[in-house]
């Protein structure tokens, strides 16, 4: 399937992309995108810029379904079409003509097999049941750490979406607009503009260890919408990974379990620091299920600062158990 990407959108096909990264590794030894959006100071606010809020991904989704599905098997879509089946169906979830936001964690220039970034062919299941179900587009983005070129195509999560007819969104400096986040740490922050262009956000973290908040699932992953000086973060990350979930809620979280990074994270690099646990885990409590992944981390939920305070903010529980949730094994 050839790529529609439009430049104009943030958006390039795959030939541009690779070569983009020529182009990026002379960029990277002055400035580079990368280097301004995660290491530069706050951009100065322009006279009468707008200031944004996220909008209700949640809106019209009810019914009396598991808050909770845990999925174990070895085929992504499968596992995936299976949790969704639980919670309802995609289309409780998604409607036609809407326009779909995927956030994975793409933000490291590794291959799969590392388990630093999403499983690639879980992310383009979701694109393509997003599809099927009839939304208008889906789109798929991160502000990555690492180059954005190199991290979409080394981890395959570029051309797999593209290949199930999603579209990859590269944020440029000119794509993040000041966004209130109303937060305790988190006041107005440059975010993507892409989460204020559509109408679903489906949050697709992996499983992994942490050197300084402990573990990154669903709660932390959300880092992933930031512009600015990022690293100032880090003195209150846990005050600021509770902010960034308070703000932003999204429509569905798709834990990625299928390989876990348990050590040496967030970014890894060695097989080592892998084990393969072919899980899934689905719902919207994303409290809970940041609880229930920690296992797979030999992480105590009270042992993870942020989860206590999310759930004092009300936005989730710790005890994942006191849920209606199913867990189902699939061939």
């Amino acid at each position: 399937m050839s790529s529609k990407y439009n430049k104009t959108e943030g958006t390039f096909t795959r030939r541009e992309l690779l070569a983009n990264l020529l182009k990026t590794a002379t960029v990277a030894a002055s400035v580079g995108v990368a280097g301004y959006l995660f290491y530069s100071n706050e951009p100065v606010r322009k006279k009468k810029e707008q200031i944004y809020t996220f909008g209700n991904y949640r809106e019209g989704i009810s019914g009396a379904y598991p808050q909770m599905v845990i999925v174990h098997g070895r085929e992504p879509y499968k596992m995936l079409q299976a949790a969704l089946q639980r919670l309802g169906g995609i289309g409780r979830f998604i409607k036609n003509g809407e326009r779909v936001l995927i956030k994975p964690n793409a933000g490291w220039d590794r291959q799969p097999e590392l388990a630093a970034t999403t499983n690639p062919y879980l992310v383009s299941a979701m694109v393509r049941l997003c599809l099927d179900a009839g939304a208008a587009e889906v789109w798929v983005t991160d502000a990555t750490i690492n180059d954005p070129y190199r991290c979409f195509e080394r981890t395959q999560i570029g051309p797999e979406a593209e290949r199930a007819g999603g579209k990859v969104k590269v944020s440029k400096e000119s794509d993040f607009v000041l966004t209130d986040l109303k937060g305790e740490v988190l006041k107005v922050w440059p975010v993507s503009k892409f989460y204020h262009q559509v109408d679903r956000v489906i949050n697709m973290p992996i499983v992994k260890q942490h050197s300084l908040s402990g573990c990154t699932i669903a709660m932390k992953n959300w880092y992933g919408v930031l512009g600015g000086k990022r690293n100032r973060l880090h003195q209150n990350i846990h005050i600021s990974i509770a902010d960034l979930a308070q703000a932003i809620r999204p429509t569905l979280t798709i834990v990625d379990a299928i390989r876990v990074l348990r050590h040496n994270g967030p970014t890894g690099g060695s097989l080592s620091d892998v084990s393969v646990e072919n899980t899934i885990i689905a719902g919207t409590d994303e409290v809970a299920l940041d609880s229930y992944a920690l296992r797979f981390l030999d992480i105590k939920v009270e042992d993870v600062p942020f989860l206590e305070i999310g759930e004092k903010r009300g936005l989730g529980i710790r005890n994942w158990g006191s849920l209606h949730y199913e867990e189902i094994q699939i061939s």
